[in-house]
């Protein structure tokens, strides 16, 4: 991704609210299908890392990007930001 894309995708999530909150659980399989099928209808979702939670934002970004096979964003404060292509907008582009 380069530096103009994410600057656009920054300034996207800028005007969105974080829809998921991960906590002092820390990620779990179903948080995993659950910001998966987000990204599959949002391409862009915004996460806030409460305040009790054990992981540091940059590791926990690099977990769910590995887990969800999505591309970092940034992190600003407390929130994630991550993108991936919708696989059901892949699927309407390619015609299948």
């Amino acid at each position: 991704m380069t530096s103009k894309e994410r600057a656009f995708l920054r300034a996207k999530a800028s005007t969105e609210e974080a829809i998921f909150q991960i906590g002092k659980g820390g990620l779990n399989e179903n948080m995993i299908n659950s910001l998966s099928e987000a990204l599959d209808k949002r391409e862009i979702v915004k996460i806030t890392v409460l305040r009790n939670c054990d992981g540091d934002q940059k590791e926990l970004m690099g977990e769910l990007c590995v887990a969800l096979g999505a591309q970092p964003v940034c992190t600003i404060g407390n929130k994630i930001v991550l993108y991936r292509f919708s696989k059901e907008l892949k699927e309407h582009l390619l015609g299948n």
